[in-house]
C-alpha cells in the first residue's frame, strides 16, 4: 500500500485542525480515549458539537489560543492507501514552519474560509507550494455552511484562485476544488446533499485518487554521506561510500566522476543493507565501491559520466527568508545542498514578491517570511542545475553562521 504525504496550508481560523480531526474521525483513526477527551473538552467549552481541532493541536499554547503553531505529522489510512499529513501553522509569523512541513510533501491541501475567499496568506502559501514543486493541489473551500452552501460564493473563489494559478502555477499542475464543511463533515468522505451543484469527488476520495508515482530523473546523482573503512583484517582493502541517490540511477559498471575534483572511476560493486545489489534508484540509500582508490569524503557527489550538471560559485535563487534578522548584501552564511555545506556571502538582494499585487518589486533586503530573488557568492562550487529541471539537487537551505539555525530555504533559478 503506497503512502501519500500531504502538506496543509491556510490562514488562521480557516479550519485546518478541524478538517484533519474530522478526517481522523471519519477514517476511524482516533482511539476511544481520544474521542472521550475531545467530547469532554468540547462540553467544557460549552460547545454543542465535537471540536475535532483538539485531535491535532498538541501544544498547550495551541489549545489555549485555538491555533496551530508547531508542525506535526499525522498518520491515517483508508482501504486504498496510507497518508501522512504535515499539519502546518496558518499564521504569517509561522510561514517558515509551513515551508518545513511542505518540503517533503507530494500534494497539498490549501484551505480557504468561504467567507473570506482568497487572501494574502492564501497567495503566500500557494506560491510556496509552487516553489517547492508540489504539483498536486486540492483547494478546500471550508465553512460553506456559513454561506448557505451558495454556489456563487464557491464559483467566485474558484475564479479568484485561478488568477493565482495563471500567475504562479506550473504547466503540469493538477488542481481540484472542493466545497466542504469540516465542522459538519459535508463533502469530506461522502457527497453532501447540500451541494447538489457540485459534481466532483468528496475530499478524501480526491486524496485517494492522486497519483504518487514519481518519475525518475535523467541526471544520475549519488551524494556521499559516509566513508566506510571497517579496519578489520578480512576487510583490509574495503572502502565503501555510503549515501543516497538524489536523482536518476547508478548501477554496477557505470563510469562515474567525482564532483568537484573531477576524478573518474567505475562502480565495481553496490550494497544495500549489507547485501549485494545490481543498482540503486532515485531516493534509495546504499554503498558504492569503486575500482580505483579515489579521494572522496562526506558531501562529495558521484555523477555518471553521461550526466551533465552545471556547477558554479555564483548562484541566483528564489529564497524564502525565515530568520528575524533581515537578509542583506554582505551577510555571511552557510549554504547546504543536501549534506554538502559551503561558506557563502550574499552578493545582492534583487527583488521580493508583493503578495497583494502578485508582482515583484526592487529591494535591498528580505525580512522575516519575505520571498525574493538573491544572488549568492560561494567559497566553492555547488551543483547549480535549476530547481525546475532537477528539484532533487536544485534546493538548498541557508544556515546562520552564529546560531547554526536554519535561516532560509532557496531554490536555484
Amino acid at each position: 500500500m503506497d503512502i501519500l504525504k500531504i502538506a496543509t496550508a491556510g490562514s488562521v481560523d480557516d479550519g485546518k485542525s478541524t478538517l484533519i480531526g474530522r478526517i481522523l474521525y471519519e477514517t476511524k483513526s482516533l482511539k476511544d480515549d481520544q474521542l472521550a477527551h475531545i467530547e469532554a473538552k468540547s462540553k467544557a467549552k460549552g460547545y454543542d458539537y465535537m471540536d475535532f481541532s483538539l485531535a491535532t493541536d498538541g501544544l498547550l499554547t495551541e489549545r489555549e489560543q485555538g491555533i496551530t503553531i508547531d508542525v506535526s505529522n499525522i498518520y491515517f489510512s483508508t482501504e486504498v492507501r496510507r497518508f501522512i499529513i504535515a499539519d502546518s501553522p496558518g499564521h504569517e509569523e509561522y510561514t517558515r514552519n509551513m515551508v518545513t512541513g511542505a518540503s517533503t510533501s507530494q500534494a497539498a491541501i490549501i484551505l480557504l474560509d468561504a467567507r473570506k475567499g482568497v487572501i494574502k496568506q492564501t497567495k503566500r502559501h500557494f506560491f510556496i507550494t509552487q516553489l517547492l514543486g508540489i504539483k498536486k493541489i486540492v483547494v478546500a473551500i471550508n465553512k460553506m455552511d456559513l454561506v448557505g452552501f451558495d454556489k456563487a460564493v464557491f464559483d467566485k473563489i474558484v475564479e479568484d484562485f485561478k488568477v493565482l494559478v495563471k500567475s504562479f502555477g506550473k504547466a503540469d499542475l493538477e488542481i481540484s476544488y472542493s466545497p466542504i464543511s469540516a465542522l459538519d463533515g459535508d463533502n469530506i468522505v461522502t457527497k453532501s446533499d447540500k451541494t447538489p451543484w457540485y459534481n466532483g469527488l468528496p475530499l478524501l476520495r480526491i486524496l485517494e485518487s492522486i497519483d504518487v508515482i514519481e518519475k525518475p530523473l535523467d541526471q544520475d546523482v549519488f551524494q556521499v554521506q559516509y566513508v566506510i573503512r571497517p579496519r578489520v583484517a578480512e576487510l583490509h582493502d574495503y572502502r565503501g561510500f555510503a549515501g543516497k541517490v538524489r536523482s536518476g540511477q547508478v548501477k554496477i559498471g557505470d563510469e562515474v566522476k567525482v564532483f568537484a575534483s573531477g576524478r573518474t572511476s567505475k562502480i565495481k560493486a553496490i550494497e544495500k543493507y549489507g547485501d549485494p545489489v545490481e543498482s540503486l534508484s532515485q531516493n534509495e540509500n546504499g554503498t558504492i565501491l569503486l575500482e580505483d582508490e579515489v579521494d572522496i569524503s562526506r558531501g562529495d557527489t558521484l555523477l555518471t559520466v553521461k550526466t551533465q550538471i552545471p556547477n558554479s560559485k555564483m548562484i541566483s535563487a528564489n529564497v524564502c527568508w525565515m530568520n528575524p534578522e533581515s537578509l542583506t548584501p554582505g551577510k555571511k552564511i552557510f549554504l547546504q545542498q543536501g549534506i554538502h555545506r559551503v561558506i557563502a556571502k550574499v552578493k545582492n538582494v534583487t527583488n521580493k514578491l508583493d503578495l497583494e499585487t502578485l508582482e515583484t518589486s526592487a529591494t535591498s533586503q528580505l525580512h522575516l517570511n519575505d520571498i525574493g530573488n538573491v544572488e549568492i557568492q560561494l567559497a566553492s562550487p555547488i551543483l547549480s542545475e535549476s530547481y525546475e529541471n532537477n528539484p532533487k539537487t536544485g534546493a538548498f537551505i541557508l544556515i546562520d553562521e552564529i546560531t547554526n539555525n536554519t535561516a532560509g530555504v532557496g531554490f536555484l533559478n
